[in-house]
């Protein structure tokens, strides 16, 4: 089923419309959505439109307990927002009813693509305003063919965006990459001078699409005490802080390197408004630590805001009930929080 924005009724929305794609349906996603639509305080701030199955959501409610009613819908303007309705855009791409859950599989990826895909398409005809992810499995997405390792790779790949920022928020600290998805090693070797200068602009940029125009950004050191003053390891003497001061003088506010120890302490009391990490682990020790279930990732420089959980499909728990859908609720949250900026000023 093919929509457009012509199709449409004109009923004006009073809040944001929240896309959420169900995810692997073999995993926990589907729980902690149904779960995260009973939450009534965000129905105070954002519309929430679920795409995927569903028998998905259909077995989520009984795995649940939920006695939430689907309402299936063909745009957002149909919607009946409360918590005891599920809003459903199905496009019925891929028959999950021979999903095992709990398992790898192809059709649980193949699902779970559809999903992010149909979601991407009603967020760039402006059907949605935001879409709120949930987890996937790069196992089954490999099985089923699929070539992006991540969510942020596949929407970078369908939206045509060039390198999209990752920014982690949890509490009042929020937490840019220099490397994700790299050996230890390789991060090491690819802190360079020109590549943390880029990053400093970049992540300034990405805090004003989302209107965090006041502080300074700290940088992270990378090794101990900062390698003090080359003591411990040269990257912080020859690339960090060549970069920091060429970054200052052209206007930037940025300090560092600030020992890993403590910046993100800093951060968290309001010293910066954020801190460039140097390599994955270092950010997501740091949030996850400080609240793992409320650790939520955005994906900054597409055409639309994504926010998403940062926990995995839990197969190991799917199909019982347990899973905690606090982090589904604070990314859904984050969404409503940013979407109206990030709008505005992703277009201008």
């Amino acid at each position: 089923m093919e929509l457009d924005r012509a199709d449409f009724w004109d009923k004006p929305l009073d809040k944001p419309v929240i896309g959420i794609p169900l995810g692997d349906p073999a995993g926990i996603g589907p729980e902690i959505v149904v779960k995260a639509l009973r939450e009534e305080s965000i129905y105070s701030h954002i519309e929430p439109v679920v795409t995927g199955s569903r028998d998905a959501v259909n077995k989520a409610l009984r795995v649940c307990g939920l006695d939430s009613r689907i309402n299936d819908i063909k745009d957002p303007s149909h919607g009946i927002y409360n918590k005891s309705i599920v809003n459903l855009i199905d496009f019925e791409d891929v028959d999950v009813s021979r999903v095992i859950t709990g398992k790898v599989q192809a059709i649980g990826g193949a699902a779970a693509y559809s999903y992010i895909k149909r979601s991407v398409e009603l967020a760039q005809k402006g059907i949605i305003n935001a879409v709120a992810t949930t987890p996937i499995n790069k196992e089954s997405l490999k099985r089923a063919g699929i070539d992006g390792i991540g969510h942020t790779e596949i929407f970078a790949e369908l939206t045509n965006s060039q390198d999209p920022l990752t920014m982690f928020e949890v509490r009042d600290l929020r937490v840019f990459f220099l490397t994700r998805h790299v050996s230890l090693k390789q991060a090491c070797e690819l802190v360079s001078k020109e590549k943390v200068l880029s990053y400093i602009q970049r992540c300034t940029k990405a805090l004003e699409l989302l209107g965090i125009k006041e502080g300074a950004m700290a940088v992270a050191g990378l090794n101990p005490h900062s390698g003090e003053h080359g003591l411990f390891g040269s990257e912080e003497v020859e690339h960090i802080e060549p970069a920091v001061r060429e970054a200052v003088a052209m206007g930037y506010r940025v300090e560092g390197p600030i020992g890993a120890d403590s910046v993100f302490h800093l951060a968290l009391m309001g010293r910066y408004n954020s801190v460039l990490s140097l390599y994955h682990d270092q950010g997501h020790i740091a949030t996850k630590t400080l609240d793992f279930e409320r650790t939520i990732a955005i994906t900054i420089g597409l055409p639309f805001l994504r926010t998403s959980v940062d926990h995995g499909t839990a197969f190991d728990i799917a199909g019982t009930g347990k899973a905690s859908a606090v982090s589904m609720v604070e990314a859904l949250l984050k969404a409503g929080k940013y979407v109206h900026s990030y709008s505005k000023n992703i277009s201008e």
